[in-house]
């Protein structure tokens, strides 16, 4: 198959194109800069230049040539969804393959660290956080487009963790390593789920590979038989309480736990805009 992959220099765009080449597949992958293009040729994937701005109609005359499209860029909001709005009308009709990475987060919940009862699937009725409405938004227009005569999906993965990640268990061990604590919100009683990179690569490639027009397709909780990876080292007991800095994130596939997402049968994560409470132990 032929994959053109929108984000490939990325995290997550990364492992997958290198997941789909050592397939077999030819995959194909955006690169903004002249740096990004020999990137993905020392990996095997062919670079398209372009980007999602001012070279947008290379990245959409790209995916007219793929058989397949996955977008898995974080850009910021009005360009996602303006960028896949031009996707899905130069596809539609096409028969051809659209796999939109999104994030269990459009389900969060401003909890500041507070439990919340709350469960939602795929298809429930929900809320959306101002932070999330231009992604679920776009989430909306590619599941529209699979009625148009193109086999659209949306992925939902939770916080995606793993080699190369900058996400919320990596801060966690920086936070150990500076002030030999693990950081939490509030009382840190918030959920929400992480998944491997290797597990969404594989994802993906079962949904181009196999996936039908369906709405959503998340990540399965793991079976017990898979290989443990390293557990998230463990909260310290409690002890006085500081302010941190403030921390922002935009919102993407992951963010930071401040809030929760509520998503039944699937990691979730949020991406939110609070300000930490950082736990110490007594010394």
């Amino acid at each position: 198959m032929n994959i053109f992959v929108i984000g490939a220099t990325g995290f997550v765009g990364g492992h997958l194109s290198r997941h789909l080449a050592a397939e077999g597949h030819t995959v194909c992958g955006l690169a903004r800069t002249e740096t990004a293009a020999a990137v993905l040729e020392a990996r095997g994937i062919v670079p398209v230049a372009g980007d999602l701005d001012a070279r947008r109609p290379a990245v959409v005359e790209a995916a007219l040539n793929a058989d397949a499209v996955v977008y898995a860029a974080q850009a910021a909001p009005e360009q996602e969804t303006g960028a896949v709005s031009d996707l899905v009308r130069t596809l539609a009709g096409t028969g051809r393959t659209l796999v939109f990475l999104s994030g269990s987060g459009v389900l969060l919940q401003r909890t500041a660290g507070a439990w919340s009862p709350d469960v939602f699937a795929e298809h429930d009725p929900f809320t959306v956080e101002p932070l999330a409405e231009l992604r679920k938004a776009t989430e909306d227009i590619v599941l529209a487009a699979a009625g148009e005569g193109l086999r659209a999906m949306v992925v939902r993965p939770g916080l995606i963790w793993g080699p190369g990640d900058h996400g919320h268990l990596s801060m966690v061990y920086r936070s150990v390593a500076r002030s030999g604590a693990a950081c939490y919100v509030g009382q840190g009683l918030n959920t929400y789920g992480h998944v491997h990179i290797d597990d969404v690569t594989r994802l993906f490639a079962l949904a181009l590979d196999k996936g039908p027009c369906l709405p959503h397709l998340t990540p399965p909780r793991p079976p017990p038989c898979l290989t443990p990876r390293p557990a998230p080292l463990p909260l310290p007991s409690p002890g006085p309480k500081q302010e941190a800095a403030p921390v922002r994130h935009g919102f993407s596939t992951g963010g930071c736990a401040s809030a929760r997402s509520p998503s039944s049968g699937a990691s979730a994560s949020c991406s939110s805009r609070w300000v930490r409470t950082v736990t110490r132990p007594s010394r």
